[in-house]
């Protein structure tokens, strides 16, 4: 928000009121207000845009080093077969617990007849009344049980029917295989938002996934599991046929469905063998190149569990697997190599080093001709077939032709979405848990944010003061507090007159303001602050921009992408979701240290104020901390379970708290702070 191009001397008066301190507040607004106006706009500090990174990958490569040392340690095939058992383990622990087992209620609504297979459009539900749309390929001939294949999509805006999708489905089943290729969540004919025409109103794939599965996180549940589970029961269907030899399974895909064939590598054994294209690496190589990945993509706790891409793989061991990867794609072929040469090494204690495979096309991202034939001849080794490796030539469908529905859309056959689960969930949830006493919401918060050992005399940096600013008051020091080895939340104090050390101690009042986007701006731009600021001149006043905001926003990723689906801030809250750190407990101990060090000043009793996306780790360490003595929020968001309700909203991943909704629920962090005062101001429901 900006300041008006013109304002009235009588409109800044009549906005404080008519008494004598509103009078002296609302004219010194309305000169600031008339002189910003005059004025060109400042551009934004940003001094430290690499701290994100650089503080995530400290964090991910020590977590590397110390899973290859582990795996160095592997001597015997007992360490190896104890190593898989950890593994599967590790990942049940990070997708949770598998759902309920629900009739398929599976049925065929129409076949093409082709040369030689025929393909069966398939519906079935993977959850009652989710419905999953699927083409089956069936060779035909009576040459008894065949070999059967999963394929999972990547991410195609038409799903299974996308050119390359239909070709390796077309090529196994031209050499003799049964292949059921499935729609993802949000691909297909599986929108989760289709508008009047039958088309995503939000975008397909990607846009789809984060909407949904963003908001998932809130009642513990995570897309990725979800799609796993789609792919799960249709294995489960795959093997209702007579047509296939159920010794004989696979399951391949790329990009998207390289990430699905690999986490179903993970959490299900039926498999024979497997086949992931173009996703394989390492998260500590994706973090490293700054690559965002998708929701489905980023598990819960996977990287403080230790586990790394090739993990669910080596659930899979010592059964046939081969990486497929490409020399030119952005999933870096670096890490698709060392993957190999670990599992390789793991296979070889497992007496079948023969079993793990690694074939680098030359060419782009997609699963091209190479890839696919590399994938033919995998399994055909693994299945002991004696067919040509190479490719037949195909016939790529028209999408038409491979509608399951007559619409193209499940949602035209009264499909369920995420979302309507998601919601069913949250009401579950709400019912069940009870209403939290003050006394009891600190101890919930922390358990739930994993907050404790809060530094009381953090190492401080002091900066040089600014003075162009157009703050308030003249003078802003800039206090680097580190809250967490390589993380400093940035702290201005201001001052009416030159500074160059030290916050001078005394007042047992200050006033803590946490930004929204930026203290810089909002010192210039925000009525609230102002106005505060203005009434006490004797007030000390600080700011805070937490982590991964204002003078450490993040300039990573894609160019100007901060808040983009793909961009900088879900990048590292996703991150922090795989590390089970979430932003939000991080930006809690940020203003938990940044108190303990104003308390530490002889600030005992401090006025907390935030906006927007600051009202979130403000509300968390309001409950925790007694220094805080009054509360002002401005544009908080009503309540995680509203939501969790909505179908549009626009609050970021990096505001959200996995599982919140299991414990505890804002509402309950405003109740516990009525005693301290609490003020609302606008505060703001889904769409802030």
């Amino acid at each position: 928000m900006s300041l008006p191009t013109q304002v009235s001397r009588r409109q800044a008066l009549h906005s404080v009121g008519s008494h004598a301190l509103g009078l002296v507040i609302a004219e010194r607004l309305w000169s600031a207000q008339a002189h910003a106006a005059d004025e060109p706009e400042l551009p934004a500090l940003n001094r430290f845009p690499r701290m994100m990174q650089e503080y995530y990958v400290d964090r991910v490569r020590e977590i590397s080093e110390q899973r290859i040392e582990r795996l160095a340690a592997l001597k015997t095939k007992a360490d190896a077969e104890a190593y898989v058992q950890s593994v599967q383990e590790r990942i049940r622990t990070c997708f949770g617990p598998e759902p309920e087992r629900t009739p398929l209620n599976a049925r065929v609504t129409g076949v093409v007849e082709r040369d030689t297979y025929r393909i069966e459009n398939v519906i079935f539900e993977s959850r009652p009344g989710f419905l999953v749309t699927g083409n089956l390929y069936v060779p035909k001939g009576d040459d008894g049980p065949r070999p059967g294949v999963v394929g999972t999509c990547g991410h195609s805006h038409n799903g299974k029917m996308a050119a390359d999708y239909q070709s390796f489905a077309q090529g196994l089943a031209r050499r003799g295989y049964v292949v059921l290729i499935y729609d993802p969540i949000g691909q297909g004919e599986r929108f989760q938002y289709p508008d009047e025409h039958l088309k995503s109103h939000v975008g397909a794939g990607v846009r789809e996934h984060l909407l949904a599965g963003n908001q998932q996180y809130l009642v513990g549940e995570f897309l990725g599991a979800w799609r796993a589970w789609d792919g799960i029961r249709a294995l489960d269907y795959l093997l209702t046929r007579e047509e296939v030899d159920p010794q004989h399974v696979g399951v391949t895909g790329n990009s998207g469905g390289g990430t699905m064939t690999t986490w179903l590598c993970g959490v299900e054994q039926r498999w024979s063998m497997a086949a992931p294209a173009c996703f394989v690496t390492e998260f500590r190589r994706n973090l490293e190149n700054e690559l965002p990945a998708d929701t489905e993509q980023c598990p819960p706790k996977a990287l403080a569990l230790g586990l790394e891409h090739e993990d669910f793989l080596a659930a899979m061991a010592p059964k046939p697997v081969i990486i497929l990867a490409k020399e030119k794609d952005y999933f870096d072929v670096r890490g698709s190599e060392a993957a190999f040469e670990r599992l390789k090494r793991l296979y070889g204690l497992l007496g079948a080093e023969e079993n793990i495979g690694l074939f680098v096309g030359p060419t782009y991202h997609g699963y091209t001709q190479e890839n696919r034939e590399a994938m033919y001849g995998w399994f055909h080794q693994a299945t002991s077939t004696d067919n040509p490796a190479d490719e037949p030539e195909l016939t790529i469908e028209e999408d038409k032709t491979l509608w399951c529905t007559p619409q193209g859309q499940v949602g035209a056959e009264g499909s369920k979405t995420v979302m309507d689960f998601t919601r069913e969930i949250a009401d579950e949830m709400q019912q069940k848990r009870a209403e939290i006493d003050a006394a009891k919401l600190a101890e919930v918060m922390t358990d739930a944010l994993k907050v404790k050992d809060i530094a009381t005399a953090p190492r401080v940096r002091i900066l040089r003061a600014k003075s162009d600013r157009k703050a308030p008051r003249k003078y802003i020091v800039p206090y680097l507090v580190e809250t967490d080895p390589g993380i400093q939340a940035v702290v201005y104090r201001l001052y009416n007159e030159r500074h160059y050390s030290r916050p001078t101690p005394g007042s047992k009042h200050a006033l803590l303001y946490v930004a929204h986007d930026s203290s810089d701006a909002e010192l210039r731009e925000e009525p609230m602050l102002r106005e505060a600021i203005a009434a006490d001149e004797d007030m000390p006043v600080y700011t805070l921009d937490v982590r991964g905001i204002g003078e450490s926003r993040p300039d990573t990723t894609n160019p100007n992408s901060y808040l983009s689906p793909y961009g900088s801030d879900f990048f590292y809250a996703a991150h922090g979701i795989m590390l089970a750190d979430s932003y939000p407990a991080q930006r809690t101990r940020d203003v938990l240290t940044v108190l303990n060090w104003m308390e530490s000043l002889g600030h005992t009793e401090v006025h907390l104020m935030a906006k927007g996306w600051g009202t979130i780790p403000a509300s968390f360490a309001a409950v925790m901390h007694e220094g805080v003595s009054r509360i002002t929020f401005k544009h908080a968001l009503t309540s995680y379970h509203e939501l969790a309700q909505a179908e549009q909203y626009d609050w970021p991943l990096s505001s959200l708290v996995p599982d919140a909704l299991q414990n505890f629920d804002l509402p309950d962090c405003y109740r516990a702070l009525e005693t301290k005062g609490l003020k609302q101001i606008d505060p703001r429901g889904p769409l802030a």
